[in-house]
């Protein structure tokens, strides 16, 4: 406060040391600077025009943010009888799984097949 105090007083010293024809001067270029900038302002309806556009702007942002965090409700949905191909890749990868397909023992699956189910069908 006391800075903008000696400010003002050492502004208001040195405007009354200007002669009357300087300041004379001096305000009609601030007067004609405040008339210009009065002018250049763009009207109300230049910047209404804009609003179309900065909306459309905002509701495509707003789409990208809801579908970009948007969470999956759970697991996709498999089709009956399809195996998922991460497991078989699993399955693939693992070295015990391929020691039992070379050890096959056809006989014992063909027999699980044949033993009836939990409700009494047979699976054959």
């Amino acid at each position: 406060m006391d800075f903008e105090r000696r400010a003002r007083a050492v502004l208001e010293e040195d405007v009354l040391r200007i002669d009357g024809r300087i300041r004379s001067r001096l305000n009609q270029a601030r007067q004609a600077a405040v008339a210009e900038a009065a002018r250049r302002r763009p009207a109300l309806w230049r910047s209404f025009a804009l609003m179309p556009t900065a909306g459309a702007v905002a509701a495509a942002l707003l789409l990208t943010t809801v579908l970009w965090h948007r969470q999956p409700q759970g697991e996709l949905p498999v089709a009956e009888g399809v195996h998922s191909t991460v497991e078989d890749l699993d399955l693939l990868a693992d070295g015990e799984g391929l020691e039992l397909i070379e050890g096959w023992d056809g006989s014992f699956y063909e027999w699980a097949v044949d033993q009836p189910d939990v409700s009494g069908e047979t699976n054959g």
